[in-house]
């Protein structure tokens, strides 16, 4: 069997960070390696890790030293790079528990171009799916049911099934990981990283394998998402909604935007979590009677939108630069300017409603299921869309080159 590579960085969530390493040596043996990033905590993860890494000469540690934190869009690609030794590596988060015969599963279908996910047992902290198993064995460590857990984990598999879906736990090689950038620092600190590039990987033509023989417990939600964790109600159900912190709700938003902006739609995938990629076109939006609040709205949707100066847009360009990596003052221009891009959609801002808006949101999908697309112009609903040129752009984003 190879050895794995466990890639995790922690938060001050030292509790559930000490609950995951024991379970892998536990379970696992000391055979793999284990690399810890501390991203700048304060509760005494980076003295925990001091002592472990003196004890167990199979872990790698590395801490930010902050002020700021860099979060695991960062931080995975610093361990993966700069700490591991293995040829597969494996995103894992410290909230989770690996069940006996994880490591075995991942060795039984981890290739070159193929990555492999874990299936999780999680509480029912969110809505059930077919892509992992609902199961309460306790929402923290202290309260863990581990003997029942291992009693029942027979019962669980599905052997010899797999599925196409992709999520964390996940492993691959290190050299394909490489080959395509690693993680987009655009989505730093984190949230939106994780499905860019699950799509990276799908345009590049990984095969995503889920093992349903191979298992963790995941407690989820023991980051920087929620403030306090989960809490038990008085009839003794779970919940999670609406206990984001701020920080993780604005971030989100950032990363949201950004994803927007650089793939063309919101994150799709199919019921199992295979992504979904439709066809990223070259869009200009060409607006007339925009304002601040239809900027906002409508610039991630597009290439270049090109608005009338009823107002300046200096302001909203000052307000968002610093939330991406993109150039606001390129993809901002002139509704007098040149127009450059492959595909222009001309409107009235002064028409646009939350119903014709899904339009723009649908349009590559609906560009893209158009048997008869071909160059010229036609309506839909308020906007005249005139097709220069039919050409796609998704598989130029592939390799992360930032």
């Amino acid at each position: 069997m190879k050895a794995i590579s466990f890639i995790q960085p922690s938060r001050n969530n030292l509790k559930y960070l000490k609950w995951s390493y024991n379970s892998i040596r536990k379970n696992l043996g000391y055979t793999h390696e284990i690399c810890m990033a501390d991203d700048f905590s304060n509760d005494g993860t980076w003295e925990w890790m001091q002592e472990i890494a003196e004890k167990d000469k199979n872990v790698k540690i590395h801490r930010n030293e902050g002020p700021t934190r860099l979060g695991h869009t960062i931080l995975y690609d610093t361990l993966i790079n700069d700490y591991a030794t293995n040829d597969i590596v494996m995103i894992y988060h410290a909230d989770m528990y690996a069940c006996p015969g994880l490591d075995v599963e991942i060795n039984k279908h981890i290739k070159k171009g193929v990555v492999v996910s874990g299936t999780r047992i999680e509480p029912p902290l969110h809505p059930d799916g077919p892509e992992k198993i609902l199961a309460d064995y306790g929402i923290e460590p202290e309260e863990f049911n581990e003997l029942q857990l291992l009693r029942d984990l027979d019962k669980f598999k599905d052997k010899g099934k797999t599925t196409e879906g992709i999520f964390a736990p996940w492993a691959i090689m290190k050299e394909d990981f490489q080959s395509i950038g690693g993680h987009d620092k655009l989505y730093a600190p984190q949230s939106k990283e994780d499905s860019d590039i699950f799509n990276r990987f799908l345009l590049n033509g990984y095969k995503f394998v889920q093992t349903w023989e191979g298992f963790v417990y995941h407690m989820t939600c023991r980051g920087s998402r929620f403030a306090d964790g989960a809490k038990r109600n008085p009839n003794g159900e779970v919940f999670m909604k609406n206990r984001e912190t701020d920080e993780w709700l604005a971030q989100n938003i950032r990363s949201t935007r950004n994803f927007i902006r650089k793939w063309g739609h919101f994150v799709k995938h199919d019921s199992l979590l295979k992504p979904i990629v439709p066809p990223k076109y070259d869009i200009g939006f060409v607006v007339k009677n925009c304002n601040e609040q239809l900027l906002e709205s409508l610039e991630p949707w597009c290439s270049t939108i090109y608005i009338d100066h009823s107002f300046d847009a200096k302001h909203y360009i000052d307000k968002e630069q610093s939330n991406t990596m993109f150039d606001l003052d390129k993809r901002i221009q002139s509704i007098h300017g040149k127009k450059t891009n492959d595909i222009e959609v001309r409107f009235d801002g002064n028409h646009l409603t939350q119903e014709n808006f899904q339009i723009i949101q649908q349009l590559p999908e609906i560009l893209a299921n158009d048997e008869e697309l071909e160059e010229g112009s036609f309506e839909l609903d308020i906007f005249e869309i005139n097709i220069k040129h039919i050409r796609t752009y998704e598989k130029g984003l592939i390799k992360c080159e930032r």
